[in-house]
């Protein structure tokens, strides 16, 4: 009997210690999710904070400081009435505000848009060749040591304005031969693309792509280049002088490119821009005669491809400087650019190659320097 007894009363202390445990375990896990509900709140709330931060810093354009740097290379007064208007669109009071040239008021860019607010210094030229260039006149080091020492040139000049250093390959050569297709023009190969790449990355640069298309077209060519347009520090030259009417071999004929077939480049990047989510992109449009180009106010600047027009004539300063105003500066695109070649520039009458100086005091003053 007092067996049976203690039995009972082990069964009923188990049972009561087994209730408390529930009830133990019960009161725990809910408290448990409570503070795992409260743990996830939280971390949505950070993450739905730092959402919010993303798109309070994600990066815009200052339009102001962009306007203002217009008017500034297109040397406008800041007591101009023009000045002002630009900026606003306002007048003020009753003066008369007579309308400019430049700076052009164009599609605003992208953020992360080189121009205006850098200077790019272009060393052009094709690694086969000597006579097409620096690229391919000088030795890769030298080559470099010369362009770093041009860069600290203009930065030395216009303290105001960082430079971008550009290697321009031309990646497209007009020929004086048909080739196998009667095109009149040669590709060069990834490699020698590669290698412009390499030496852009030695000095923190960019690559233009210069393209003469010979007997084929804009169309065509472009996109042979696409995976390296898909970058971001790939930009574009397109070359008018040789984009040749009929079948009228290069060199024979100055060519000419319509507004129609550079409108299509700039579409065609800009939707590679999209795709790739790149910052703006930059077509350098070569010019030195008014009939290279056709229908140029009907060139439209994109909010992802900026155009420079570059004053690609050869000669004494003061013809350089005529054909800059009389070619570049009454069809204003967008931004302007300025070539200066080492040997042809130097044959007499001439003695020397304008400094950085002479440049920069023309109106507008160019964002693009190009050597050759």
């Amino acid at each position: 009997m007092a067996k049976e007894k203690q039995l009972a009363a082990k069964k009923i202390f188990l049972l009561a210690a087994l209730g408390c445990a529930l009830v133990f375990a019960l009161v725990y896990f809910a408290g448990y999710s409570e503070f795992m509900s409260l743990q996830y709140a939280g971390v949505a709330d950070a993450e739905a904070t730092s959402t919010t931060k993303k798109i309070a810093t994600a990066p815009v354009l200052d339009k102001e400081a962009y306007d203002r740097k217009l008017l500034a290379l297109a040397n406008v007064a800041t007591s101009s009435p023009w000045y002002h208007f630009f900026l606003t669109g306002e007048t003020l009071g009753t003066t008369t505000v007579k309308k400019q040239l430049w700076p052009v008021k164009a599609a605003y860019p992208n953020p992360g848009a080189l121009l205006p607010h850098n200077r790019i210094i272009a060393y052009y030229g094709n690694f086969y060749s000597k006579g097409m260039g620096v690229l391919g006149e000088y030795p890769e080091e030298q080559m470099l040591a010369m362009l770093r020492a041009t860069m600290a040139q203009w930065e030395a000049a216009d303290p105001t304005t960082p430079v971008v250093p550009a290697i321009n390959y031309i990646v497209i050569t007009a020929q004086g031969s048909a080739g196998k297709d009667g095109m009149y023009r040669l590709r060069m190969p990834d490699t020698q693309v590669d290698k412009a790449l390499e030496l852009a990355a030695k000095v923190n640069g960019i690559v233009i792509l210069d393209i003469q298309v010979g007997l084929s077209s804009v169309q065509k060519e472009v996109p042979q280049y696409e995976k390296y347009f898909s970058m971001p520090n790939v930009h574009l030259g397109l070359d008018p002088e040789f984009d040749m009417p009929g079948n009228i071999p290069p060199g024979d004929v100055i060519g000419t490119m319509s507004a129609a077939d550079i409108n299509w480049a700039a579409d065609y990047l800009a939707n590679l821009v999209k795709l790739n989510n790149l910052p703006p992109k930059v077509i350098v449009l070569h010019r030195f005669t008014q009939g290279m180009i056709k229908n140029t106010e009907l060139i439209k600047p994109l909010p992802e491809v900026q155009f420079i027009m570059d004053m690609d004539g050869w000669g004494f300063g003061a013809k350089k400087i005529n054909t800059y105003n009389s070619v570049v500066v009454p069809e204003p695109v967008q931004f302007t650019g300025f070539k200066l070649f080492y040997k042809n520039d130097l044959k007499p009458p001439s003695k020397a190659l304008l400094t950085p100086a002479e440049v920069l005091g023309l109106t507008p003053a160019p964002s693009f320097i190009q050597y050759q």
